[in-house]
């Protein structure tokens, strides 16, 4: 038979398997695309899983301009490049040893359009690439760890994959089909010899080191601060990059730009460290706490997070979390692992600038779930956690287009004046100044997120109130849907009068004496939380301040104070109240 009339016989039976699995639905046709290609099954769920989660993202591109459940790649899918990266000359598009997308039209036959829009090609697109990518055909997913390297392009990517078999998956895709993937704890790979490493990471992540720039510039040194020994670590920060991975290294070795710990890439989870942790990065927009923190970018943008936060780099993240915290005596818990967006303002005029990344579309209980830290609540206590079933919590969003936001899953839940779904939003006077709160997907003035701890502040119906910006904000959460969960936790509530709140916890005046370092007044944010009103508190810390302005460790000043201060969640954002000002109900 020859070359052209075999391609249109296989083309043929494509087409003609599509016209209907032997039965309906996402997970046949899963079924039929890994028999007719003689893919295991298995291996074609856990490759789908890592990329998409066996969504469709309505048929848009992702970061790396990849489609559909098989995260198929096009040359031709633009994707959105922040002005800094544009001017960088970094270009938009993958590179052309990603084509998938065209790789798999020749492969099967089927129309490009299809292939990015009809779930079922998209499908059998992918496991005819990764049936051309197997040296020897075989039906033990075992031996399909180099053929799922290549599509992916990374090891640690298949590496996952092997790891989501073992453990099994299931979820309703987002066009509502459920998807089973069968575990199979006994499936081990014999994997290639991980590369030589130097970043700091988990023996499970092959990282890059790719380090920041560190050296003088015109307008003193960049881009972050290195010191001698260790530093006190009590953070995690999880920012998103607006911006696509093929920019980061220009912008990490610029000495005038910031700077951040690591980087994880949204097509395969790949990380990238590019500051030692006990350096001090530039990275949260407040002083305070980058000493005290480790930042992590991720690939992706806050307004289209369905088709960014990929479960590759869910899984990387929540590795290289676990290892970090457990390295430096981190909590894992939403008050020591927190997003750019709950970084507080240092002063009432840095506040509206503050950012909101990774935003409502981040899935914070999964992304704990995979730490093994589930975010759960106790009975008998006096506090909720918010906790949203983010697979059907599909909350009203404006801001990612001029149409609106697609509905999808969300981890926030609004906060109103009154219980009653048409009343206002509250209104966040440090945030929007003399503006009311809106509905952007940028603006969480009136936003609690999953894995946040408030004190309740009253019920009514199917509505909770708590204490929220010093006053109550109210939440739908009904018994049969509920938001949130009963948690127990120690609180503090005001001594005598009003208390100001701080965006930073820096040492008394005193403290100062005899130091190099110059006087770092603390100032109060707009807030105050009056008597009646409780917080949740996070942690307790003495004062402290680290002087540093110099390419030399041994130039910076750290100041040690024995003011007190209690971290406490005063609105989306955490603050500091003064110990001496409150009092703590354990």
């Amino acid at each position: 038979m020859g070359v052209a009339m075999l391609l249109w016989v296989i083309a043929g039976l494509a087409v003609s398997a599509l016209a209907g699995p032997s039965q309906p639905g996402r997970q046949a046709e899963f079924a039929e695309a890994a028999r007719a290609y003689g893919v295991p099954v298995s291996v074609l769920l856990g490759v789908s899983y890592l990329e998409s989660r066996w969504d469709v993202n309505a048929g848009e591109p992702s970061t790396g301009g990849g489609y559909g459940p098989m995260h198929l790649v096009d040359t031709d899918a633009a994707r959105p490049v922040p002005d800094e990266v544009a001017a960088a000359g970094v270009p938009a598009r993958p590179a052309p040893g990603e084509a998938t997308l065209r790789q798999a039209a020749r492969l099967t036959g089927l129309p490009v359009a299809r292939l990015r829009t009809d779930p079922a090609a998209n499908i059998r697109g992918g496991a005819a690439v990764l049936a051309s990518y197997q040296g020897r055909r075989s039906s033990d997913p075992a031996d399909w760890h180099d053929a799922i390297t290549r599509y992916s392009g990374s090891r640690d990517f298949a590496d996952e994959v092997f790891a989501v078999i073992r453990e099994g998956a299931a979820r309703r895709t987002d066009d509502g089909f459920p998807v089973r993937l069968e575990p199979k704890p006994g499936l081990r790979p014999d994997p290639p010899p991980p590369p030589a490493r130097q970043a700091e990471c988990p023996a499970s992540l092959a990282c890059e080191w790719m380090p920041a720039a560190h050296r003088r510039t015109g307008g003193g040194y960049g881009n972050h601060d290195r010191l001698d020994g260790e530093r006190r670590i009590d953070y995690i920060v999880i920012h998103d990059t607006e911006g696509a991975y093929d920019g980061l290294p220009k912008l990490v070795h610029d000495p005038d730009y910031v700077s951040w710990h690591y980087t994880v890439r949204s097509r395969d989870g790949h990380v990238a460290q590019h500051v030692r942790t006990q350096d001090i990065a530039w990275h949260a927009g407040n002083w305070d706490v980058n000493t005290r923190s480790i930042g992590i970018e991720h690939e992706g943008y806050l307004a289209k997070g369905g088709t960014w936060y990929t479960e590759a780099m869910y899984r990387a993240s929540a590795k290289l979390v676990s290892y970090l915290a457990a390295r430096h005596d981190i909590p894992i818990d939403r008050a020591h692992i927190f997003g750019h967006d709950t970084v507080p303002g240092t002063t009432p005029e840095s506040l509206p600038g503050m950012h909101e990344d990774p935003g409502p579309y981040w899935d914070w209980a999964h992304y704990f779930d995979l730490m093994g830290s589930p975010i759960e609540g106790a009975r008998g206590g006096t506090s909720v956690i918010i906790r949203p079933d983010y697979e059907t919590h599909l909350p009203r969003f404006t801001g990612c287009s001029k149409t609106g936001c697609e509905p999808h899953g969300a981890s926030t839940v609004w906060l109103r004046t009154e219980p009653r779904a048409d009343a206002p939003l509250i209104d966040d006077i440090g945030k929007r100044v003399g503006r009311p709160s809106t509905h952007s997907v940028y603006d969480h003035s009136a936003r609690a997120s999953t894995g946040q701890r408030f004190a309740v502040a009253g019920t009514s119906g199917d509505w909770t109130a708590i204490w929220y910006l010093g006053q109550k904000a109210w939440f739908r959460n009904p018994p049969d849907r509920p938001t949130a969960v009963p948690a127990r936790g120690p609180l503090v509530t005001p001594i005598n009068g009003r208390v100001r709140v701080y965006g930073r916890a820096y040492p008394e005046r005193s403290a100062y004496r005899g130091t190099r370092a110059a006087y770092q007044q603390e100032i109060p944010l707009q807030y105050v939380i009056r008597p009646g009103q409780y917080y949740s508190l996070g942690l307790t810390l003495p004062g402290s301040y680290l002087a540093t302005g110099s390419l030399t460790p041994a130039r910076h000043v750290r100041v040690e104070g024995t003011q007190r201060f209690h971290q406490i969640q005063l609105g989306h954002r955490i603050a500091f109240v003064m110990a001496k000002d409150v009092r703590v109900i354990r």
